[in-house]
């Protein structure tokens, strides 16, 4: 199991960059091809949600990303403490996933007012156009972000924390390779 972490500042153009670093450790790590535009856009949204938290809370803080290649040593076997890997062996399940994690600084008080747009999002689309979020898209509720990764990932944690919110990502690892004609 390999872990790669990349380090991005509050900057819009750093997002890309994480979008095509995850693309292509989830390539390496075996995931079909026809969830890397998946992966890709879920983060996306998780980075750009902590740039502009971070822009607005800590524009000098770093946000921290952490790509997790599920691929090597089975993690239900490894003496992990993790809760991924607790999640599993709770599930009785052994499969082996492609994990995201992207960690902000920003305080979590700004965190707890955007899960309060999540539910509603979940039922259909929220508009509320006198609360745009800052650098937000006007008449869009600041919780589509978090709406849309829970629709794309195929396991989704937000964790608001004391000093930030962990946005966790997890996606089955070759699910459908055998399917997958750029595989051959």
């Amino acid at each position: 199991m390999a872990t790669i972490t990349l380090t991005i500042s509050a900057l819009p153009a750093h997002v890309r960059t994480a979008r095509l670093m995850a693309a292509t450790v989830a390539r390496r790590a075996g995931i079909a091809a026809s969830a890397i535009d998946e992966i890709r856009l879920a983060v996306g949204e998780a980075c750009s949600r902590a740039v502009a938290a971070h822009k607005l809370h800590c524009p000098t803080q770093p946000i921290l990303l952490q790509l997790i290649d599920g691929s090597g040593a089975d993690p239900v076997s490894e003496s992990r403490t993790d809760t991924t890997s607790r999640a599993a062996r709770a599930n009785g399940s052994a499969t082996r996933r492609f994990e995201v994690v992207v960690s902000d600084r920003a305080p979590s008080k700004d965190s707890d007012e955007t899960f309060k747009h999540v539910e509603p999002l979940l039922d259909g689309l929220f508009l509320d156009g006198d609360d745009t979020p800052p650098g937000g898209i006007s008449g869009f509720s600041p919780g589509l972000g978090l709406a849309v990764i829970t629709g794309l990932a195929d396991e989704v944690s937000i964790e608001p924390q004391e000093l930030g919110t962990v946005v966790r990502m997890s996606w089955p690892l070759g699910t459908d390779q055998a399917q997958d004609p750029s595989s051959n």
